[in-house]
């Protein structure tokens, strides 16, 4: 496994590489001239760029030894899935705060939350103590939800209200994100392998740098973004936005009648279209089972000592080589259609879980087929994000779009909390550990959930054939991640 890992990344990079300059070649730069032209677009972009990027190295920086950290700890898997579970049930709990807070506390202020919460969860890892680390699980969940939401929030309420900037120019800045995400990933899963085991530094190693990283991105954000909003003028009344009534006066609605109206106009609007709740019933069924993944790679793959930060990058890589495919698919040179993609990276995710139904049975596994098995799901994943990123764009009004997104992410998490749960309680009862019948028959249930997702892709490739909503104009579409 070890020849394996690393022969892995070096093809994906290559490949990655080819994959690039083959994009750039048939997919020419979209952006808009005038935005790239503009100095004042640029430097606001660059003030945004720095801390957000920093944010997520942070973030990507504590994917690889997460699970080998709770190991080394000496905990039982069951009980390392309950962790996990305590993380994703915080994530549900604060997903829906996470809108409402920029607007109760600020945007700024809120994104300065974000880099303090996060740098206490990474702390907690130090502790060997298992209610501590659970009150850092609790913290990773409300950080994660405001990653999500925060950051995005302060760039767009300035560039479209503050700077009065084209709405057009707002995907070149999340392209961009993007693109550099990937890299961060593969890079963050580098370094942890070289703090963690070519220093031998052990597994708490890549939590301790995020703290200093997480640091420089809230000195970034009080400097620099404070500094802007010196120049340009601040958020205003956070607590109150006016609105025109029907009849023409004015109605002050307070911060949480603010989220009020758009929890119950984002489930309005996902009870109303059939197209909406289709595609909710994709993303929560898909993404649930990457949460489980997260959890089930490193048990299936630790035993048989490969280097768990080299097999994170090559996850990475190959999902960056994912998100590379689907942009030659959709340019004018192929002509893929999204909904298409999408079919197709369902697909392929559920012939990855059927993969490793077979490659964990227990007493006789096969860690090839298995990380094998994982890199075509991540490439399913770099196909998936993009896809279902456009049809959201299409499908779902803007305005509501927050509110929507929302409900999706609610039984996502519920999902992936109860197939850990599920997987806790097998684990228990039987005593498995690693490679066990428990991971196995999680695979087989994440195959179902897939079968189910691929059915609903089907139904609304269906319903929609004809909706031109749904299609690009030309050449390719906003394949930017989520």
């Amino acid at each position: 496994m070890w020849v394996t890992a690393y022969f892995a990344i070096i093809v994906l990079l290559a490949l990655c590489v080819g994959l690039e300059f083959t994009a750039r070649r048939l997919t020419p730069p979209q952006s808009t001239p005038t935005a790239v032209a503009n100095p004042a677009f640029r430097r606001f972009q660059s003030i945004f760029l720095r801390a957000y990027l920093l944010a997520l190295w942070a973030d990507w920086l504590q994917g690889p030894y997460l699970y080998k950290l709770y190991r080394h700890y000496s905990f039982l898997e069951s009980q390392i899935a309950i962790l996990y579970v305590c993380g994703l049930a915080s994530c549900v709990l604060f997903a829906p705060f996470s809108g409402w807070l920029p607007q109760a506390l600020g945007r700024r202020q809120t994104c300065l939350l974000f880099c303090v919460s996060y740098s206490a969860c990474c702390l907690t890892k130090l502790s060997r103590d298992y209610f501590v680390l659970i009150v850092g699980r609790i913290l990773g969940g409300l950080s994660t939800s405001l990653l999500s939401t925060t950051f995005e929030a302060w760039y767009v309420y300035r560039h479209v209200e503050v700077h009065d900037f084209p709405k057009e120019w707002i995907p070149s800045t999340f392209n961009k994100v993007a693109t550099w995400n990937h890299g961060l990933a593969v890079g963050a899963g580098l370094v942890a392998n070289l703090l963690a085991e070519w220093l031998h530094l052990g597994p708490v190693a890549p939590f301790l740098l995020a703290v200093p990283c997480l640091g420089c991105c809230s000195w970034l954000v009080l400097t620099d973004w404070g500094k802007e909003e010196a120049e340009r003028g601040s958020e205003g009344d956070k607590q109150t936005l006016i609105l025109g009534a029907a009849n023409g006066g004015v109605a002050r609605l307070s911060a949480k009648e603010r989220f009020s109206r758009s929890c119950h106009d984002g489930l309005r609007c996902l009870l109303s279209d059939r197209r909406v709740l289709l595609l909710g019933g994709v993303q929560a069924l898909f993404e649930s089972v990457l949460y489980i993944f997260v959890f089930l790679w490193t048990p299936v793959l630790d035993p048989h000592g490969p280097p768990l930060g080299i097999v994170f990058s090559c996850l990475m890589a190959a999902s960056m080589v994912g998100s590379l495919l689907y942009r030659l698919a959709t340019s004018t040179r192929y002509r893929l259609q999204p909904g298409q993609v999408l079919c197709l990276a369902v697909l392929m995710a559920f012939f990855s879980f059927f993969m490793l139904t077979f490659s964990t049975v227990p007493g006789q596994p096969r860690p090839h087929d298995s990380f094998l098995a994982f890199l075509l799901l991540e490439l399913a994943c770099g196909l998936y994000f993009p896809a279902v990123s456009f049809l959201q764009g299409r499908v779902i009004p803007e305005e509501k779009r927050a509110g929507v997104l929302s409900w999706f992410r609610l039984p996502l998490h519920l999902l992936a909390c109860l197939g850990l749960l599920a997987l806790h309680g097998e684990v228990s009862g039987t005593g498995g550990g690693e490679g066990g019948g428990g991971s196995r028959h999680m695979f087989g249930g994440c195959a179902v959930m897939m079968l189910a997702a691929l059915m609903a892709v089907i139904s609304l490739f269906t319903l929609s054939r004809n909706d031109t909503d749904l299609r690009l104009e030309g050449c390719r579409g906003e394949g930017e991640m989520e």
